[in-house]
Formats: C-alpha cells, structure tokens, sequence
C-alpha cells in the first residue's frame, strides 16, 4: 500500500519475504527497483489510469518472474493510501513454459544419433548380419550401449528440468555432509576400485548441517565424484575435503553468514583456462568423443549448477593442465542456536 507520493504504507508477510523487512516508510524505488512498475504506479498517482498490469523479473540470487497489478484507491487525511499492488508469482509458469521448449529442443538434439544407431543395427541384424552370429552379438552389443545412453540422458534432462523448476524455493531439510558425502564414495567405489582409484574423505571437526534438498545435493556430489573417477588418473586418488569457508569465497556470497565449502580434487589432466567458464553449459564437452565414450551425458555439471543455486550456494572450478581438477561447492550453513543465558544468580 502506498501513499501519494510513492512511500510504502502496509505491506504483508509474503511482501516481507521477498523483498526484506522494513519497507514501511520508504519510498518504492528502494523497495522494487523496477523501471516499468515505478513508471506505472507514477501513472496511477497522478491519475491517468486506474488500473495497470506490469510483468517483470529479477535476476538474483535466482531469476523469478511476476506480474504486478497497480490500482488507484482514493485517498484522504484519515485514509491516506494511494494506491495498492498485488504481486503475483509467475516463475514456475514461466519456466514450466521454458522448460519444455528446451526438453523437445535439447531432446530431440542428443536422441538423434543413438537412436540413428539402433535403426542401423535393426537393419544390419535383418540384412547382412541374419545369420552372422558373430556380427549379431557385436550389433546387439553396440545398441544396448546406444539405449544405455539414451537412458542416462533422459534420466539426466528430467532431472536437470525438475532442479530449474523449484530453482527458485531455497530447499529447508537439515543435511549431514558427512553421511551424504559417506553414502556417495560408497556408491561409487566399485567405479573408482576398477581403475585403481582410491577416494579419501577429508572432513573438519564439527561441520554443521547444511539447509538443503537431500536428492539435489545427492546429484550434485555424485556428478562431481563420478567425474573426478571418470577423468582421473589410474591408481590416483580423489580427495573430498569439507571445510568451514574462511576465505575464498566467492564475491557473489559475501552477503551471507557463513559457508561450508567441499571440495572434490582429482590427480587427472586438468582442464584448459579458456575452458573452464563453459564447463557448466548443457551438453558441453571438452572432448566430445571421449564423454560419449565414458557415458557421459554433458548434463552433468549443468544439473551440478542449477542444483546449487538452488541452494544459494555457488560452484568454483580450478584446474591445472598435466595436475588435476578441483571443483569447490559453497552451502550457507544452518543457523546455529544461539548459546543458552546461565540463570540469574539470586540472593
């Protein structure tokens, strides 16, 4: 609610929420720093429309989109309210929109060759190779690997798309990293044992938990461990190392309180420099034939992203060509209770 000269009068809890407390008394610009909105409510105070529709978006931590309807109400010295706003919550609209333009676009990209591969076998197996029953067991081979893909990237894009759907709800569960980042090395273990990789946990005494969404984070430490094995040198080790973020962190968090940073370091070829910031894009790949080879995806960082920022959290990648690749996620800590008051001493 506002007056006639732009100053908030009321607003509620969900206006709170997203735009911070204190707005009462200050003007809207400080409030909803949006051209278009200010342009309209300025256009509803000075009288020439009663009613306005705005959309617009903000673009941090996460973007989200809304709509704003702007109406005049008529003012007096007991009622001095001006004009009101109603914002309403477009984002999951938009992206479930977005989304599934990108899932048939991004789809019916990768699918094309192994299912370009399946037909060929199908035809091979009725042709040439009917009664080879050599040439059918390779044929046979090849296309379970090509379905094998296709599942993994389905399995990926519905992951990848759930994560951006609710990017922008910061997830509320209570994570312990030590048993999430226990439960990941196991799963992975027989990968790593089949190269002779070992896979260390490092992790600093008295850790907090962690605000956040055990499936997401679960996606995230998974991807970044399989690809450290993936991507590692023979008989190397991997190292995950859990930390209070004392320094280091990146600008974008130095907002918040406090952060835990793991790390998932690996002894394999690093990356090149100019790589590096693209590394998170969908279905990029440094070698392309390689990933494909491994049963890559190029999804893997990009879920890795999302699922992050959905924690308000941030992803750092340092690498060194002929060393190894470190990749360093940072999570707000949960809040810590506050200590308990010795009692009053009493006379």
């Amino acid at each position: 609610m506002l007056d006639s000269n732009r100053v908030v009068l009321r607003d509620n809890m969900a206006a709170r929420a997203l735009l911070g407390d204190s707005l009462v008394g200050r003007d809207l610009a400080s409030v909803l720093r949006n051209p278009n909105v200010l342009r309209a409510v300025d256009s509803i105070l000075q009288g020439r429309a009663d009613i306005l529709d705005v959309e617009f978006s903000f673009q941090v931590p996460v973007e989200r989109h809304f709509s704003a309807r702007i109406a005049g109400v008529e003012s007096s010295p007991s009622q001095p309210i001006a004009a009101a706003i109603a914002l309403n919550d477009l984002t999951e609209m938009k992206r479930a929109q977005q989304l599934r333009s990108d899932f048939v676009a991004n789809a019916s990209h990768e699918l094309r060759t192994p299912i370009s591969v399946l037909l060929g076998g199908l035809q091979t197996l009725r042709g040439p190779a009917r009664n080879d029953p050599k040439a059918q067991e390779e044929f046979v081979t090849m296309m379970e690997g090509q379905a094998e893909r296709m599942a993994r990237l389905v399995d990926d894009l519905l992951s990848l798309s759930r994560i951006e759907m609710n990017e922008h709800s910061v997830p509320s569960d209570r994570i312990d990293l030590g048993i999430l980042l226990g439960e990941v090395r196991d799963t992975l273990s027989l990968a790593a044992n089949a190269q002779g990789m070992s896979v260390e946990i490092d992790m600093q005494d008295d850790i907090p938990p962690v605000p956040g969404d055990l499936e997401d984070l679960t996606k995230v430490f998974q991807n970044l461990l399989d690809n450290a094995i993936k991507y590692g040198a023979d008989e190397s080790c991997v190292t995950l190392t859990v930390r209070r973020a004392t320094v280091g962190v990146p600008p974008s968090l130095t907002g918040r309180s406090g952060y835990i940073a793991v790390s998932v370091a690996d002894e394999g070829e690093g990356i090149e420099p100019e790589l590096i910031p693209r590394l998170t894009e969908r279905f990029f790949r440094t070698d392309a034939a390689l990933s494909r080879r491994l049963g890559g995806t190029g999804l893997g960082l990009a879920i890795v992203k999302h699922a992050v920022n959905r924690h308000r959290g941030a992803l750092s990648i340092e690498s060194t060509p002929g060393k190894g690749s470190t990749f360093t996620v940072y999570l707000p800590r949960a809040a810590e209770p506050a200590p308990e008051k010795a009692p009053a001493a009493t006379a």
